[in-house]
């Protein structure tokens, strides 16, 4: 058997403000407008469509045959913006599609997950409110988590995109919010007739596997999470004022250990963090090469790297 027969990749990414160039009245996007603070342009957008395209046509190649079947995103501002990823050079000719709808989140970034349609179909697909308070007590208009039920081959999986809550007013005082979050995905699986089982739940949880909102999952019984072991003093999927974190991650349930016919077992997980994606000299060698750092424009990919797993199914 060759090295890559049956194995398949699933990715996150957070995208870093993918924006498109126009002012949308309704959300607090006008740092990413010509006349905006960032200067935010038609060439600065064509760019960062072109780098993202390359990056996700590389996720996993060392693993499997072709690009990510499933590719969850963060961190993008509409359809718009999704297709035009989609028909950029690198990924055209791959059979992509998406689901995506728009969230309440003040500054009208979203998630979304991009599928393979000769590998994956969709059945099913809504949004899981997050319904949190700040501490004023008004409604943190923040992002809505993604469901899409779907079939993998012929296995039916539940994917769930994430985008928590950021710890921009401190860790400590927001981690309610992603405790909040991890137990409305609970709440959602309390409502499955036959109990949850091929539960995929990926995302930016601006949380490390070990903090309590991810603990949370994990006390259910329900998961495995292949990422732990990833994050180091030296690595990870994003870096802080020289600390790494590993926010971007993929946790699965157990059933993703079988090896019945019909089924994908789990293979591996891993960051990825080619060259590509780092920068190259200076003071931040070695971080992910983003888009901006503060106002200057860096021309990169985006702050974060995509974190993958692999899955082989089993004929």
């Amino acid at each position: 058997m060759r090295r890559f027969d049956n194995k398949y990749t699933v990715a996150f990414y957070n995208l870093e403000n993918f924006f498109d160039t126009w002012d949308d009245p309704h959300a607090l996007d006008d740092d990413f407008t010509p006349k905006g603070f960032r200067n935010w342009n038609k060439h600065k957008f064509e760019k960062k469509v072109k780098k993202i395209a390359r990056a996700i046509s590389k996720i996993g190649l060392e693993d499997s045959s072709l690009p990510p079947v499933l590719v969850g995103i963060a961190e993008v501002e509409n359809k718009t913006v999704i297709k035009s990823l989609l028909s950029a050079k690198r990924l055209r000719n791959i059979a992509y599609d998406f689901v995506h709808f728009d969230s309440p989140d003040e500054r009208g970034i979203d998630t979304a997950l991009i599928y393979h349609k000769g590998h994956f179909e969709v059945l099913n697909a809504e949004i899981v409110p997050l319904m949190v308070n700040n501490t004023n007590g008004d409604r943190d208009l923040t992002r809505d988590i993604l469901y899409v039920h779907g079939r993998l081959h012929e296995e039916e999986v539940h994917v769930f995109v994430n985008h928590w809550p950021s710890r921009r007013e401190g860790a400590d005082e927001t981690s309610y919010k992603r405790i909040k979050a991890a137990e409305t995905i609970i709440g959602k699986l309390d409502q499955f007739e036959k109990g949850p089982k091929n539960l995929i739940i990926m995302g930016d949880f601006n949380d490390d596997p070990n903090s309590e909102s991810i603990q949370t999952l994990m006390k259910t019984g329900l998961f495995i999470n292949p990422m732990e072991q990833l994050l180091t003093q030296e690595a990870g999927s994003a870096n802080y004022k020289g600390a790494w974190s590993l926010f971007d991650q993929i946790l699965v349930s157990h059933s993703f250990l079988n090896v019945e016919p019909g089924t994908h077992s789990f293979v591996k997980a891993k960051v990825f963090a080619p060259r590509l994606l780092r920068e190259w000299k200076g003071r931040y060698r070695g971080n992910p090469y983003r888009t901006f750092a503060g106002k200057k424009y860096l021309g990169g990919y985006s702050d974060h790297f995509p974190v993958y797993m692999v899955l082989k199914e089993h004929k």
